[in-house]
């Protein structure tokens, strides 16, 4: 078979000819092809080190929180309350992609990389918003992903790390957009995707797995950075004779309880461990699988060397209400009675916020409250953060049931952002929504939905908004501050400053918000080309600082729209789609 280079330059004979040029003579000295012309932002990209990850620079944003603890803070203090007002945007780039869109702009020395839905990952200069290069992964046609997007890359020495929504793990030259391995995580056909970016720790590259509602088995995988082989795989439902297998019926349940892998994982260099949020179980019905059923609804504690889980806290056993622990808990230390806990913080899809305690392995249970109104659990123990459900707001099969927050949580999987100046986290929270679940028997076949619920969004009455922004002083546990949204849910993952400031996104109206830290204030907002879910990051060139921000509505957030639109026909119109990069700087 003739090569591509062959081919090509027949095809180009051929177009000469038609052309009524004569084609070249065989015989003749043949030019050398033009150089290929490495823009200067890329010849000098400087490789992403360990040592980086763990302590960035104030001008990048090397992964996806900007730092290993979840924190999503950017120290840079151009940009205050007092000039916030002078924000314009410097450039506008278009993926090409519709669906939504949910990966933060990653910055490295100018370098700035994002992933959209379809597999596709893009290259841009930071300053000028050129395109540098762009990479897609042709998705085979049978392949089926529930949830069609891509929540970010990851960076280390001269590598991009991308997660295909298929389930393969692929490794691109960070300066050509150049496949260098690709892996298979996972059969895609029995249901397996994934939407997170992949995290970068110990020397590993780790992914999970989503799909709990078609009835996969979840697990956490790490491999190895330079030739893609899988070093470990850690499954979030144990086999019989595993720690946590009492936990689930005798049977075989436990190769399809769920347990999706949604969001990536905070990591503690300290001791070497990771913290991963885990999905429900499978199939939605708790009593279809009585008992906690270990791991889901928790977060676990890897260890990063072997894949062994060291730790976990469940927030709620047998979750009968779709309550995914989407999001892992950030790591800040806080206080409580002049005492300092090594802490996790977790603002959790069932509604609750809870300060937990990290150590070299168990997670303790320190406190739990509602942030929204919850009307499930009827009280926790005080000793072990176990709630006490009301068996009236859980469904079970041929039961009907109401409860408040809906299966969308009080928050989702767009993250929080804490600041270690105002020592507050922020939260991106929707009030007022509760759903009613009847179960109903279901048989699991391989790549089928694999829920058995019917589903109804409900909201409170007489609910006079909807959408927050939340602040909590986590040395006190008190809410300081919110803001609320009339007419529109609250999608957006949060961006705390070293100015003084809070970003974000999320509304229907399209807009990117900045407030006061401190005080919740508005101070400026601006409209987009779509509504914006995913989370923002600063960046500094030539000592000016820059917010970017990826717009692009869809999925969940398009859902609850939807139905919002039911119960108030004409209120809540669609949302125009279609994926954006911006890039705002002080005029």
């Amino acid at each position: 078979m003739p090569s591509l280079r062959v081919y090509f330059a027949a095809v180009a004979t051929l177009a000469q000819i038609g052309a009524g040029q004569q084609p070249p003579d065989p015989g003749a000295p043949q030019q050398a092809p033009p150089p290929i012309v490495v823009p200067p932002v890329l010849r000098e990209y400087q490789p992403v080190t360990a040592e980086r990850l763990k302590h960035p620079e104030d001008g990048n944003w090397l992964m996806i929180r900007r730092t290993y603890d979840g924190w999503g803070y950017s120290p840079l203090s151009e940009i205050t309350p007092d000039n916030v007002s002078r924000l314009r945007p410097v450039w506008v780039f278009s993926t090409g992609e519709t669906k939504v869109h949910e990966s933060p702009p990653i910055v490295n020395n100018g370098v700035m990389f994002v992933s959209t839905p379809n597999n596709q990952v893009i290259a841009i200069d930071a300053k000028s918003g050129n395109l540098l290069w762009r990479y897609r992964r042709p998705r085979p046609t049978a392949a089926f992903v529930a949830h069609d997007t891509s929540r970010g890359v990851a960076l280390y020495g001269d590598k991009v790390f991308y997660a295909a929504g298929e389930a393969v793990l692929v490794a691109l030259d960070a300066k050509t957009g150049a496949e260098v391995w690709t892996t298979k995580v996972a059969d895609n056909s029995a249901g397996y995707y994934i939407s997170l970016a992949p995290l970068i720790a110990g020397g590993k590259v780790m992914v999970g797995a989503s799909g709990g509602e078609f009835g996969i088995r979840g697990f956490i995988a790490a491999y190895d950075l330079d030739s893609g082989k899988e070093l470990w795989r850690t499954y979030t439902v144990p086999a019989p004779g595993e720690p946590g297998s009492e936990t689930w019926p005798k049977g075989n349940q436990w190769k399809t309880g769920g347990g999706s892998v949604w969001v990536t994982g905070n990591y503690d260099p300290e001791t070497n461990l990771a913290y991963w949020g885990i999905g429900n179980g499978g199939p939605w019905m708790g009593d279809r699988r009585p008992g906690d059923n270990l791991y889901t609804a928790s977060t676990i504690a890897i260890d990063v060397a072997t894949g062994k889980i060291k730790g976990h806290f469940q927030y709620h056993p047998n979750d009968s209400w779709d309550w995914d622990e989407v999001s892992p808990p950030i790591l800040v230390d806080y206080q409580r009675n002049e005492r300092t806990f090594k802490g996790l913080i977790d603002v959790a899809r069932d509604g609750y916020l809870w300060f937990l305690e990290r150590t070299d392995g168990r997670i303790r249970f320190i406190e739990g409250k509602p942030y929204v109104k919850q009307n499930v659990f009827m009280r926790l123990d005080p000793e072990t953060g176990r709630p006490q459900v009301d068996p009236s707001h859980k469904a079970g099969t041929g039961k009907q049931a109401a409860y408040c927050p809906s299966w969308w949580g009080g928050k989702n999987w767009p993250p929080i952002a804490f600041s270690p100046i105002t020592r507050m986290i922020y939260v991106p929270a929707n009030e007022n929504t509760c759903a009613t679940f009847t179960g109903a028997a279901i048989d699991y076949s391989p790549g089928k939905r694999y829920t058995g619920a019917q589903v109804n969004f409900t909201v409170v009455p007489d609910a006079d908004h909807f959408g927050e922004v939340q602040a909590w002083s986590v040395d006190t546990g008190e809410k300081v501050w919110t803001h609320n949204f009339e007419k529109s849910p609250t999608w957006g993952a949060m961006l705390a400053t070293g100015g003084g400031l809070v970003f974000s996104g999320g509304t229907n109206d399209r807009k990117i918000h900045a407030f006061d830290a401190t005080n919740g204030k508005l101070l400026w907002e601006f409209p987009t080309s779509s509504g914006i879910l995913a989370p923002p990051s600063s960046f500094l060139i030539d000592g000016k600082q820059y917010i970017a921000v990826h717009s692009g509505w869809g999925g969940d957030a398009r859902g609850m729209q939807a139905n919002f639109n039911r119960i108030f026909p004409g209120e809540y119109p669609e949302v125009p789609e279609g994926g954006a990069i911006w890039v705002f700087a002080l005029e």
